[in-house]
């Protein structure tokens, strides 16, 4: 498949069975490193551990643009035969789909696995035309999905730039949705961060900290050569225990986090909570240029506020001591807004094979990107962050 890109160059497409197919120089070179969760090492090791192959319902067909033989650009790409681990749910739309008689699964999806994380999709390389690498890039998918009876094409947890771009595309359907994330104010400390807050969200939160290491639980934050098999071990006793518990089957395996450490541990945040002298519970991040990226929590034992603690305060602690922008604390949680985490709108774009299910989905996501719209606008008027003057310390 060929598409005439700028200079009269003709762009190139091919597909790979697996993200080692290419080398992470190239790759990385398209990627980008602010997002640590598109980056070939991250991919790879989820490949390489098993933990996205076809029996787990995740086909990688990673999509490459090359112009005279050097890569252009990537769609991170795979067939799903099912949509867990996706965390922009269209269940919806594929027991529509079933009822009216069409097969839904299986699809194209271009995401990071397990990982409701924003960031770049249309990976092109610096100094490429943009518009035309990614405009082949989707005609290439959308050719796959046509060749193979694949039902739909779906481009998750895509940036501001790129969703602007998707939605000038006159075969791309946005949807909008919303997550937590906290913000950055060029904070000296937490305390500096707290005095922003209305005076009954500062005393909660002081409160809630206070109780969090009552038993006389000790907080440590690990991040490359600090980490050690020992806390690997024990993070993943915390994630397997509450994986099985919240959604049956928890998707990352030992040995991801095995290969993780080999080759990201410096893009590695992990908050272990220790006890008497005994890992009791941790939260995994990553870290970005600019970010912070909560992923998955665990523990084995419970303490009021110690996944709070965990998860959102060290996090906040974490960001304002390294200067970074913000945190993005994964999918869902209306209880983050209380801990100064605020609405922000997520963006994907969605096609469907099916020019009749194309345009109901289309009459879908218009009266639900209204919907988003309001519950983001009336959430910000939530904000624990004070609305017009200080107010007088009483604690």
């Amino acid at each position: 498949m060929t598409r005439r890109a700028d200079s009269s160059k003709r762009i190139q497409l091919r597909s790979l069975k697996r993200v080692a197919d290419l080398t992470a120089a190239d790759w990385d070179r398209c990627a980008g490193r602010d997002n640590p969760f598109v980056a070939h090492a991250f991919l790879d090791a989820l490949e390489q551990s098993g933990c996205v192959t076809p029996r787990t319902g995740w086909q990688p067909v990673h999509l490459v643009a090359e112009i005279d033989g050097a890569v252009a650009g990537i769609l991170p790409l795979y067939v799903k035969g099912h949509s867990q681990g996706e965390y922009i749910f269209d269940h919806g739309w594929a027991e529509a789909y079933a009822r009216a008689g069409g097969q839904y699964y299986p699809k194209l999806l271009c995401a990071v696995p397990f990982t409701p994380v924003t960031g770049p999709r249309f990976l092109v390389a610096p100094g490429r035309d943009f518009d035309a690498v990614a405009s082949a890039l989707v005609q290439g998918a959308q050719g796959i999905a046509r060749q193979h009876g694949l039902s739909s094409l779906h481009v998750n947890f895509l940036p501001d730039d790129q969703a602007r771009w998707a939605g000038e595309q006159p075969d791309l359907l946005l949807r909008l949705g919303e997550q937590f994330h906290w913000r950055n104010d060029g904070y000296a400390d937490f305390e500096a961060f707290l005095a922003q807050l209305a005076s009954r969200k500062r005393k909660a939160i002081r409160k809630e900290r206070r109780e969090a290491v009552a038993a006389g639980i000790e907080i440590v934050t690990l991040q490359g050569a600090a980490l050690q098999p020992e806390h690997w071990d024990a993070f993943f006793e915390f994630y397997m225990d509450t994986g099985n518990r919240k959604w049956g089957r928890p998707y990352l395996n030992r040995d991801f986090f095995t290969r993780l450490h080999e080759t990201m541990a410096d893009r590695i945040v992990l908050v272990m909570a220790r006890r008497a002298g005994r890992w009791i519970a941790g939260a995994w991040n990553m870290l970005g240029s600019d970010a912070l990226y909560g992923r998955n929590w665990g523990c084995i034992e419970y303490h009021p506020g110690l996944h709070f603690e965990c998860c959102y305060y060290q996090a906040i602690d974490y960001a304002i001591r390294h200067g970074l922008a913000r945190v993005e604390a994964g999918a869902q949680g209306e209880h983050k807004l209380a801990r100064g985490y605020l609405p922000v709108p997520i963006h994907s774009a969605h096609w469907m094979a099916d020019p009749g299910f194309q345009q109901a989905v289309a009459r879908y996501l218009e009266e639900e990107r209204a919907y988003m719209a309001g519950m983001i606008e009336a959430l910000d008027q939530h904000s624990p962050f004070r609305q017009v003057q200080a107010e007088p310390e009483t604690e």
